[in-house]
Order: structure tokens, then C-alpha cells, then sequence
């Protein structure tokens, strides 16, 4: 019988005494769940939030093979494939879960034997330091990671703090042993992508330099600090990259023992004599801003070489961010999922600054956050839906300072702009809206971010969503609609400017600013002009005003949409459901109109062209493996039907969310996914962030304790829960019955108990 990768982890955990004795959480977390297929998550260690995550690279695609777009890269998204059997490095940098990729920054191996400077070819190890390894002998923890690398019987282990990623080798004896620095290694990569690369060794353990790349971030530097246990006895550099001029560099031998090299393509090897089992400690620190910030992250973070103290204040770190919410499940598979889900939510946005607050800002100028912690990988048109809200109720300091970091992006923005996708001091304007603003006004109707910064950030949205240039924003504001002939997704943009607009108008209100709530209710409203009477269907429009002809509700390419199709997307009018559903024939034709669309079958050919869904990710012709349709299970509620959400929601859940590694049906998207689920398993979620409300679902949690800032704990228990037990008959806000089908922000902040009574029979 083969072991699942779950087994393994748990057995791992059995056997390991420091992850007994800590608290309960972190025995939950399996960090392999969405490391295969859609997951693109990374199994490597971290802290919460942290600017290192370093993680094993199982292979290295190119983004493109003679001028055109290699579909392999796109497996690589996060560095690692579960299937693979082969591991090339360890980087200090990844993203989780997102459908494009960056990053892969200064990947580490250690060898034993001849030297070889190329990674190899994918199934033959042997080829290049690449190294076979096995599932059985991998261990993967929040905040720890442990391989066999099988060719050169090296154990692998690491873990790591908020700057700084602390690597262990344990080495066989030998007189050849080698740790690898590749300065080329990339996620995404291309022939051009490293724009410049430093390396320079201060001392016989000490090496610094830096990385600048041009991908996603288009002027994106990383500098490094890089010290070793044991000093080396030689070292070594190969330029692979070919440089028309050298200037007078040319008279040195840079290659062996030579202290310094730039160049485009770059890879360093440090050499060293190893006894039996003798370890090789190496600890690595990344700065936004200069080697000498590096190595005071380094200095400051991790003083010694003590691996398990730093191993386990990585888990004590979880344990804090995981013990906010207490849950109680009807098995483990469920308690890991959750916990699973928890940790995902809790590895981005991440730290963006040196440990004396410096950073590199959008003008790529060096900066200081004064007073907040500045934040980096924001994945907006993902996270607004539910990772900002949930962190608005667990981690409200947090998220203000992440929208301190958004208000610093606008400040240092040309365009000013708040952010739409960005990380490490670029905005690289993936995806569409500009949903920073649902964050910063899901604050300020929430009371969590209040006085002039509040006002300050309510002008900045205004200001956002006012720039004309954006992606057919002059068009939408000259027309009430984004013509499908002047800027494409048009559809899609209309849906989403609205709500964003919205979202924009609630916070005016809350803040007493009339001109802005008349300004942007009315632009809120602009999603009535896409909606096509004739077939019940958002559709897309030319700028004389007619539906274009050709038109397939089940198709998304060319037809209007990014990422969903008319049937999801024509769902989007979140923050106006009851002018939705009336336009839609009234609740009880809209409650078919759902039904349809959970039962219906979707062809494989509507979402061939969609690269990052697949039939893992849709039930019926509900898309839950893309974002745009996350609410749409939640809508019931506005219908006469309001049990069939409670149904759909525990269906999605045990569908969607499995204890393995092929376990999440779509991209994670930097926690989006998760975040949905732990709405979702604790019976509520934010159909439309800024609104202050949450509709009520159906719990898949036996309990659940919400540890808030304020001091203050929500209780939450079903009662007779069960598999069947689905419906909740009955809801109670302490004590008394919930007359209402949302609950409050205030609600939740205020505390309390709230209780849900399951039954397997809907009303």
C-alpha cells in the first residue's frame, strides 16, 4: 500500500518530541496540501507573513522555448510538484498559490563528489547537482522542512525567521564537499529575465551580493547575507552568460578563490571537507534595500547557529497566528484542513522591510515606515473577497498596516495609484479593478481604520478609481460600461469597477463625505448597462451601445470575461442582490437560475483555454476553482430557498477541500481559497466586503473560539453536528434567535456565543 503524503506528515509529527510539546495547532498544518495540480502552494519553511520562504525547487521550466509561452512553466508556479521525484535546490523565495510567478531567489544545494555546476536534466539526477528524493522520507511543518537527498546522502533540513532562512546540511564524510549558490535560478525564468547579479565573498564564511530581475516586477532587486557554519576551503564562480565587454576585469582569473563577480548568469560553489554526519549550517538573509541591511537582519534575527531554537520559535510564531482561531472537528482530516487553511491565509502578504524599517519604495527609492510595518505581494483581486475581510476580524492591526503599505505604494506612485497587484516595489497590473479599495473601505465601514489616515485613504480610493488611462476606466466613466471593442474582459471590468465603486461609497458615507458617495453610488450602479434582458446574461457591449451578436454563455474566451464565463460572472453584482435577482425574474426564477448552474454539466471545451481551471475545480457549471464566483453558493439567501446555500456550502466544502496534496481544486491565490473555506467551515462569509455584513452558511466545525484583538471571544458550537446534519434549523446570537440572515461586524467583534442547531431536513 503506498503512504499518502498525509500519513508521512503525521507519522513525522508522532515521532518528532518538539512538535509534541509545542501547542496543538501546528500538528494540524500540512504544508503539502495544493502542492500538486492546481495547488501551486510550496511546502518550505516560513513564518507568518514572512519576507523568507524557503522552499525545495523541483525543477526549473522556462516561461517561454523560442519566443513562445512554455505551458510546463505554469506547474512551477510555486517551485514545487508533488509528482516529481527529483529536487534541484532550496530558494528563499515564493509565492503561494498564485497563477503567474515570480521570484526563486538564490537557490542552495549541497552535493558531494565531482563538482557540476548545471542543474541537469528532469529524470536523469545524475546529469547535474539535481538530487532524487523520496515522499517517505520528507517531512513538511509550518515553519520546518526535512528531505533525504537521496544521490549524495545528504539530510536536508531548514527553517527560518521573518528576514532570514537558516539552512542544516547533515554531510556524509568526504573530502568533496560542495554547497551550491545559483544566482540564475528563477520561477518563471527566461534568457533575459536576470537583468544583473553580485556576489562577493567578505571572508572564508561570509559571502553578500545581490539579484535584480526583470519579470513580473520589471525593476525588482533582492540583496543577500550569506554566512556558513564552518569555513570553506575554496570557492569558485562560473559565469554562463555571455558578455560582449568585460572592461579590464579580464585581466584577473575569476573563477577560483577570486573575493568578487557580476555578471547576468552566475553561479557560485563553496567547498568544503565533511566527516561523517558532520553538519554545515548557513544561515541567509534578504534585504529590500543593500547587503548591509541583510546582514543586520541576519545579525539581529538569528545571533547563533542554535537550529532548533530557531526551529522552534518558527512554531511558537504559528502557534500564536493559529491559536486566534480554536476549532473542534468532526475527524482530522477536517482539523487539518482547517488548520491547513489557516496557515495558508497567514503566509501573504508578507514583510517588506529591514529590521530598522527600511525599505524600497515604487519610486524605487529607499524608505522608512514610520510607525507601521510595510507589506508586500498583494494579490488584490483575489484576497479582497475574503482574506482582507477575515484578517479585518483576526488580524485588524495587521491588516491596518497592510493598508498603510497600499497608502505608501500611492504615495510613491507616478500614476497615483493604489496598489492592483503588487510586490517588491513594482506594480506589475495583473488581474483587473482596483480592489485595494474594497480593503480600505471593508476598514473604514468596520471602524477599523478611523480618522485622517481613514479620510486620507477614502480620497486615495477616489483618486484610484478616477484615473482615466486604466484599462478602459475612461470608457466606463464616459459610457456607464467598458466597450468589449475598445479594451477586452469588458464585461468583467464593468462588474467589478462597480462594486469597487461601491465599496468606495460606503466608506464616503461612513465618513460623512457626500460629494464621494453620489459620485461613485451612481458609477455603482453601471453593472445594469451590461445586463442583457433578452437571455438573463451579463454581456458585452461596443462602444455604439450594441450586445455583441456572437455571444455563448458558457464560454469565457472572447466573450467578455477573464477567468469565468457569463453563467458565474453575470452572478457579480455583489453588493446589490435584490436589484440582481429582480432583473433576473425575482427570487423564486433566480433560486432555479442557481439550481441550474450547481446541476448543469460544462463541457470540457469552455474552459480548454482557461489555463488555471480544470474539472478538479467545478461542480456543475459553478466555478469554484477561480475567485469570481466565490459568493455565488451564499445567494440563496436573498431567495425564499435560503437552506440550499447551507447545502451548496457543505458540498463545496467536501469537495473542494481535501487533507492531500492534490487537495484544493484551484490555485490557493496567495490564501483566497482558504480564507473562503475558514469563512465558510465556521457558517459565515462576506458576500460583499465594506457591506459590515456576513451571510449565514453552514458550519462544518463542531466549535469554534474566535480569540479576538479587542479581548473579546466568539463562541461558536453546531449543535448535533453530523455528515448529514447539514441545515441549520436554527441560529441563536447569544441566546436569542437570529431573525435575520447576515450576521454583523459588530456581531462578531462584540463576542458572544452564537449557535447553530444542525438537522439532516431543510424547513
Amino acid at each position: 500500500m503506498r503512504t499518502t503524503a498525509a500519513t508521512v506528515f503525521i507519522l513525522a509529527l508522532l515521532s518528532n518530541s518538539a512538535a509534541q510539546t509545542a501547542a496543538n495547532y501546528v500538528k494540524y498544518v500540512n504544508p503539502l496540501i495544493g502542492t500538486q495540480r492546481m495547488g501551486h502552494t510550496y511546502p518550505g519553511a516560513t513564518v507568518p507573513f514572512g519576507s523568507v520562504q524557503l522552499s525545495p525547487d523541483t525543477d526549473q521550466q522556462p516561461h517561454n522555448i523560442g519566443g513562445k509561452y512554455n505551458k510546463d512553466a505554469y506547474k512551477y508556479c510555486a517551485g514545487y510538484q508533488y509528482d516529481d521525484t527529483e529536487i534541484v535546490g532550496f530558494s528563499h523565495t515564493h509565492f503561494s498559490g498564485t497563477g503567474h510567478s515570480d521570484l526563486g531567489d538564490f537557490l542552495i544545494m549541497p552535493t558531494v563528489g565531482p563538482l557540476q555546476l548545471e542543474p541537469g536534466a528532469k529524470g536523469d539526477a545524475a546529469s547535474g547537482f539535481r538530487s532524487a528524493f523520496s515522499h517517505e522520507n520528507e517531512v513538511a511543518e509550518a515553519g520546518y522542512y526535512k528531505v533525504k537527498l537521496d544521490d549524495d546522502n545528504i539530510l536536508a533540513e531548514m527553517t527560518a525567521t521573518t528576514r532570514v532562512g537558516f539552512h542544516q546540511y547533515t554531510f556524509p564524510a568526504s573530502n568533496d564537499s560542495h554547497i551550491i549558490l545559483d544566482l540564475m535560478h528563477g520561477i518563471y525564468d527566461y534568457a533575459d529575465k536576470n537583468v544583473w547579479t553580485f556576489a562577493r565573498v567578505e571572508n572564508d564564511h561570509t559571502v553578500v551580493g545581490y539579484r535584480q530581475t526583470n519579470g513580473w516586477a520589471r525593476t525588482r532587486t533582492v540583496y543577500f547575507a550569506m554566512e556558513f557554519s564552518k569555513p570553506f576551503v575554496s570557492y569558485g564562480f562560473k559565469e554562463f552568460g555571455r558578455q560582449d565587454y568585460k572592461g579590464f576585469w579580464r585581466k584577473f582569473d575569476q573563477t577560483k578563490n577570486f573575493p568578487e563577480i557580476a555578471g547576468k548568469q552566475i553561479r557560485a560553489h563553496f567547498d568544503f571537507k565533511t566527516a561523517k554526519d558532520e553538519k554545515i549550517k548557513i544561515k541567509f538573509a534578504v534585504s529590500p534595500v543593500s547587503t548591509a541591511g541583510a546582514m543586520a537582519n541576519l545579525r539581529a534575527e538569528i545571533p547563533d547557529w542554535n537550529f532548533e531554537r530557531v526551529r522552534n520559535e518558527a512554531q511558537s510564531q504559528w502557534n500564536k497566528e493559529l491559536s486566534k482561531v480554536a476549532v473542534t472537528t468532526l475527524d482530522e482530516g477536517e482539523m487539518t484542513n482547517f488548520y491547513t487553511a489557516l496557515y495558508h491565509a497567514m503566509l501573504s502578504p508578507t514583510v517588506y522591510m529591514d529590521i530598522d524599517r527600511s525599505y524600497r519604495g515604487l519610486d524605487q527609492n529607499t524608505h522608512s515606515a514610520a510607525g507601521f510595518t510595510n507589506y508586500t505581494t498583494f494579490s488584490l483581486w483575489d484576497t479582497y473577497r475574503a482574506l482582507h475581510p477575515l484578517l479585518n476580524i483576526i488580524e485588524p492591526t495587521r491588516n491596518r498596516d497592510m493598508i498603510r503599505s497600499m497608502q505608501a505604494h500611492y504615495d510613491q506612485s507616478v500614476h497615483k495609484m493604489l496598489p492592483v497587484w503588487s510586490h517588491y516595489a513594482n506594480e506589475n497590473w495583473c488581474m483587473i479593478g482596483y480592489h485595494s479599495v474594497s480593503v480600505v473601505a471593508d476598514a473604514i465601514v468596520t471602524g477599523n481604520l478611523t480618522g485622517p489616515e481613514a479620510i486620507r485613504a477614502l480620497e486615495s480610493s477616489a483618486r484610484t478609481a478616477r484615473t482615466k488611462y486604466y484599462d478602459g476606466l475612461e470608457w466606463y466613466m464616459s459610457l456607464g460600461y467598458v466597450p468589449e471593442d475598445r479594451n477586452s474582459s469588458s464585461v468583467s471590468k464593468t462588474l467589478e469597477y462597480a462594486y469597487d465603486d461601491w465599496a468606495i461609497a460606503q466608506a464616503a458615507k461612513k465618513l460623512g463625505r457626500q460629494d464621494i458617495y453620489d459620485e461613485f453610488i451612481k458609477r455603482s450602479g453601471n453593472w445594469r448597462n451590461l445586463f442583457d434582458d433578452s437571455t438573463g446574461f451579463m454581456r458585452p457591449k461596443d462602444s455604439n451601445g450594441r450586445f455583441y451578436a456572437e455571444f455563448d454563455p458558457l464560454k469565457t474566451e472572447g466573450q467578455g470575461f477573464i477567468e469565468g464565463n457569463a453563467w458565474n460572472y453575470s452572478l457579480y453584482v455583489p453588493h446589490d442582490v435584490p436589484s440582481m435577482i429582480e432583473k433576473m425574474g425575482g427570487r423564486q426564477k433566480f433560486a432555479a437560475h442557481l439550481d441550474e448552474l450547481f446541476t448543469m454539466h460544462l463541457p470540457d471545451e469552455f474552459f480548454a483555454e482557461t489555463e488555471d481551471i480544470t474539472r478538479d475545480g467545478i461542480i456543475g457549471g459553478y466555478i469554484h476553482g477561480n475567485e469570481p464566483a466565490h459568493h455565488v453558493a451564499y445567494l440563496y439567501n436573498w431567495t425564499d430557498a435560503p437552506w440550499k446555500t447551507q447545502e451548496r456550502v457543505r458540498m463545496i466544502l467536501k469537495h473542494q477541500y481535501r487533507p492531500t496534496p492534490d487537495g484544493l481544486g484551484g490555485n490557493d491565490d496567495c490564501g483566497q481559497m482558504s480564507a473562503w473555506y475558514l469563512f465558510s467551515a465556521l457558517g459565515f462569509y462576506p458576500v460583499a466586503p465594506a457591506s459590515g455584513q456576513y451571510a449565514i452558511g453552514s458550519p462544518i466545525v463542531k466549535t469554534a473560539v474566535l480569540r479576538l484583538e479587542n479581548g473579546r471571544t466568539l463562541t461558536i458550537e453546531a449543535r448535533d453536528q453530523s455528515e448529514d446534519n447539514v441545515y441549520a434549523s436554527r441560529v441563536t446570537l447569544n441566546g436569542r434567535e437570529l431573525d435575520r440572515r447576515y450576521l454583523t461586524y459588530s456581531d462578531i467583534a462584540s463576542g458572544g456565543k452564537l449557535v447553530f442547531q444542525m438537522s439532516d431536513r431543510h424547513p
